[in-house]
C-alpha cells in the first residue's frame, strides 16, 4: 500500500470505529487523550486514514494487554522514539561506512610500489 493511500483520510468516524472494533465515542476519547489525531473536513467532521485505523488497532492491543490510556500514550511515544533513533543509527552507520571507504581510498593513493620504494641505508 502506498504512503499516500495509507495516510489519505477517507473514513467517517462510524466506519473507523467499526473497522477498529470500538464505539465511536471511544475514538473521541482517544483523540482527547492525544492518542489519535484524525484529519478534519472543512466542516469539522473527523476523517480517518488507514494509518489511523492501524493506530486504533495498536491502542486496542495495548489496552487489551492491560495498559491504561496514559500507559498506551507512553508506549506509543516510546515506539515512535525507537523508530526515530533506528533511522538515525542507520544514517550514522552509512556515514561511517562512507568515511571508512574514503579513508581506504586515500590510503591506496599513498601506497608506493615496492620496486620504487627507497632503499634503507645500513651504513
Amino acid at each position: 500500500m502506498s504512503a499516500d493511500r495509507r495516510t489519505r483520510a477517507v473514513y467517517v468516524i462510524s466506519v473507523a470505529a467499526e473497522l477498529a472494533g470500538v464505539h465511536p465515542q471511544t475514538l473521541r476519547i482517544y483523540e482527547r487523550k492525544g492518542l489519535l489525531d484524525p484529519a478534519r473536513t472543512g466542516g469539522g467532521s473527523r476523517r480517518y486514514s488507514d494509518s489511523d485505523i492501524a493506530q486504533l488497532q495498536r491502542i486496542q492491543d495495548l489496552t487489551t494487554a492491560g495498559l491504561n490510556l496514559e500507559g498506551v500514550r507512553r508506549v506509543i511515544e516510546l515506539e515512535e522514539e525507537v523508530r526515530r533513533l533506528q533511522a538515525e543509527v542507520s544514517r550514522l552507520q552509512e556515514q561511517a561506512r562512507d568515511a571508512v571507504a574514503a579513508t581506504h581510498r586515500q590510503y591506496r593513493r599513498d601506497l608506493v610500489p615496492l620496486k620504487h620504494s627507497p632503499a634503507v641505508y645500513r651504513g
